[in-house]
This record gives structure tokens, C-alpha cells and sequence, in this order.
């Protein structure tokens, strides 16, 4: 098993009381108040940085990059041979290890489970790479990675690498050249929506209900791109359930936090290599951001299987409906709920009518900026004019949300060179 080192703090350190937070970690580090600079949710500048990390601004010559941040190439891609116990096939998995296994890393930043409890993520820092296995696989709730920065850099690993969610990574970018390290590479997950375990949890107890069994059965639950959830079980069975059947309903309001539900940054735009899943239609999608992030895929070799994204369907109905129901629900009035009896139809319609691959992957990037604007401003509307980008503007202008002259970010987008 891979052990986190001890830190140069107190152990038991507690995060700093915080707004808007998701314990990234810097909160627990020997100088908390960083978080004023670092943090996601406080004044955000995505065009410097995208500009820093990746060399350029993103390019108005390619449509997507207003989606899904700068990007050199966009790949549907599987391991040759998927990994046991991996998410998906193991290609953030493989990584981690080929990373260890070649010298290019001393150590990787990683999420393993908390000893007794599957589900509660806990940070690790890895210096083997056959320790990277114990890091396979789906965690839910909050945890401090980035408290382990300065364990890695007391035990005199210069060169390392992270592999986390955006609202890790983007303090990690921004205290990077404060950090003492030679080299950092970053290999992204897309994350739009978090919540606690214990509520996680709960919303296991729910789905499981639903199949007829308990929580403690379930080893897997997965939000596929083809407008299901994918379930599997100690047994060895699976069951796939339509999205429209969830739940949900019966989760409270504030079930995700405003955090997320304020969140621009799915795609981890600041990473060398986002590995995620919604434009890779049943496979890994892969954003291969910069020079770094083909170094990474390059480390694969042909144990890696690539192939071209495709995209189908339309979007702008989905994410309209989308927007009526948050408008709704962010005013405090009932959502308008199918009927059941319907339920099962439009379930299967989904899939064949509803955009697929890059276009779903483009409609949660516009639902997820629908999002963050309506909450925004019945929640925190002060905070809109530091916290979106202007690229988020643009994204949700079509759908008739436009900002006030109070609310436009003082960030405006880098020049390209």
C-alpha cells in the first residue's frame, strides 16, 4: 500500500474556516492564507494562467477551445488491456506507474481510499510505482491534497507529479513557483459535481434501494456519457440505470455545495493532460494539452488504443431545459417532474436523439456555466465578476444570460500571440 509521508505540521491539522471551499489543502499547509491568492472561488484569472502554464491563450480560431480550454489534440482513447479495479480502462492508472517506472517523477500526488471505508478519498503520496494500483478507482467526498506538497518537498523529491481535480489544481498552479520543486506535472480529472461522503453515501443507499439491494453491495457507480449510470456489485453483477430514473429528486437542495454548483473549470483547463470521459462515447477522452501532456500519452506506447472523437445530436434543447429546471429550483419552486409513465421512453430516446460524444460533452460545459451563473446570482452575487471568466459568458449568451456591467470579470481573455 502507498502511506502518505508524515507532514511537517501537526497531523491533525484542521482546514482554516473558509468560504466557498473545498478543502483543497492549502487551507492545512504551514501558510494558510495563501488560499487569498490560490483560490478557485475567490478571484480566479484562467486567461494569465492558461497563458503561463500552457503558452497561449485559448485560440478563437478553434470552437472548442472556448468548451474545453487549450488543447493540442482531443482523443477517444482505452488501454490495450483495461486495468482491473480501474474506473475505466486505467490510463490515469498506467501514467502514474509509467511516470515511477521510467525516473520521470520522484513521487506522484494521489487519492487512495481511507482504510475501512471504500468510498472516503485520502490523500497519498507514491514513490513506487507498483503502489499506484492501490490509487485505482472512484472516491467521493472532499480531501486535502495538496497538504502533501510540503511532506514531498521536506523528503527532497524535486521533481513530481499530481493527479487531481480542478479545484486542486488550479492553487497548485498558482503557488507552483513558490513551491520549491524542479518540475511538476499535472495530469487532470474533469469534475463538475462533488459532494461530502456521507451524503454520497446516502445517495448510494437510494440507488441501491431502487435494484433491490444495499449500499454495502455496491463496489462501482459510474455517470456514463450515454445518459446512464453504470452499477456493479460485490456478486459480480452490474446494472445500468437510465439518468432519468435516478434518485434525485429525493436528495436535498443543497445535496451539491455552492462550490460546485458554482465550479467553471469541468475540464481542468490548467492540467498537461485531462483524462476524463464525456466526449469518449463508452471510451476515455483524452485533452492533450501542451508538450507535457504528449510526453505523458507518449509514456503508453501501444498499450494505449486511440482513435478520433465523433460528435452527434444537438444540444441547445437540453441545455435550455436545463436552464428552466435551475432556474426553478434556484428560486425555490418545484421542479417540473416527468411522469413516470414517461420516464422509460424518453430514457431510451436519449441515447439515440440526444447529443453524443463532443456534442454532450460541449452541452455539460454550457449546463455546468447555465449553473454557475443562476446560482451565482441569487447565492453570492458579488462574487460573479471575479469568479467568470469571460469565456463562461460566452458560453451561456446564447441561451439569453448576458452580465450586467457589475458583474463582467476584470479578467479579460489573453491576447494570442
Amino acid at each position: 500500500m502507498a502511506h502518505p509521508l508524515p507532514s511537517p505540521v501537526a497531523a491533525d491539522v484542521l482546514p482554516v474556516d473558509r468560504d466557498l471551499c473545498t478543502d483543497c489543502g492549502i487551507s492545512r499547509s504551514a501558510q494558510p492564507k495563501r488560499c487569498g491568492q490560490a483560490c478557485q472561488f475567490i478571484k480566479p484569472d484562467y486567461p494569465a494562467l492558461e497563458q503561463r502554464v500552457h503558452g497561449r491563450a485559448r485560440d478563437p480560431g478553434r470552437p472548442d477551445e472556448i468548451f474545453f480550454g487549450p488543447f493540442r489534440r482531443m482523443l477517444r482513447a482505452a488501454m490495450a488491456t483495461p486495468h482491473p479495479g480501474a474506473q475505466w480502462t486505467g490510463i490515469t492508472t498506467r501514467i502514474g506507474e509509467r511516470l515511477l517506472e521510467t525516473g520521470a517523477v520522484d513521487a506522484v500526488l494521489a487519492m487512495t481510499a481511507t482504510p475501512g471505508d471504500t468510498w472516503r478519498p485520502k490523500p497519498v503520496l507514491v514513490t513506487r510505482a507498483e503502489d499506484i494500483a492501490a490509487c485505482r478507482g472512484m472516491r467521493m467526498g472532499y480531501a486535502p491534497l495538496l497538504e502533501l506538497l510540503e511532506p514531498a518537498r521536506a523528503a527532497g523529491h524535486r521533481r513530481i507529479a499530481v493527479i487531481g481535480i480542478p479545484c486542486q489544481v488550479y492553487p497548485l498552479r498558482v503557488l507552483q513557483d513558490q513551491l520549491g520543486f524542479e518540475q511538476i506535472t499535472v495530469i487532470g480529472i474533469p469534475c463538475s459535481d462533488n459532494t461530502t461522503t456521507g451524503r454520497f453515501l446516502h445517495f448510494l443507499d437510494l440507488v441501491a434501494a431502487q435494484v433491490g439491494t444495499t449500499a454495502a453491495e455496491v463496489t462501482y457507480l459510474e455517470f456514463l456519457a450515454d445518459y446512464h449510470v453504470e452499477v456493479r456489485f460485490r456478486n459480480g453483477g452490474l446494472k445500468r440505470i437510465p439518468f432519468l430514473q435516478l434518485p434525485i429528486s429525493q436528495l436535498p437542495p443543497d445535496f451539491f455545495p455552492l462550490t460546485c454548483r458554482s465550479c467553471v473549470d469541468y475540464t481542468n483547463v490548467l492540467a498537461d493532460i485531462t483524462v476524463g470521459y464525456m466526449g469518449g462515447e463508452g471510451e476515455q477522452w483524452l485533452l492533450v494539452r501542451n508538450e507535457r501532456g504528449e510526453q505523458l500519452l507518449q509514456l503508453l506506447g501501444d498499450e494505449v488504443r486511440i482513435n478520433t472523437p465523433d460528435s452527434a445530436g444537438k444540444r441547445q434543447g437540453a441545455v435550455k431545459g436545463f436552464l428552466d429546471n435551475t432556474v426553478r429550483a434556484a428560486g425555490g419552486l418545484p421542479l417540473r417532474r416527468m411522469p413516470s409513465w414517461l420516464r422509460p421512453l424518453v430514457g431510451w430516446l436519449m441515447p439515440k436523439v440526444g447529443p453524443r460524444g463532443l456534442e454532450f460533452a460541449r452541452a455539460r460545459l454550457e449546463m455546468k456555466a447555465v449553473e454557475t451563473i443562476v446560482h451565482l446570482r441569487r447565492e453570492r452575487p458579488a462574487r460573479l465578476r471575479h469568479m467568470v471568466p469571460d469565456h463562461v459568458w460566452r458560453l451561456v449568451e446564447p441561451y439569453g444570460l448576458t452580465p450586467t456591467d457589475s458583474e463582467r470579470s476584470p479578467y479579460k481573455t489573453a491576447k494570442q500571440d
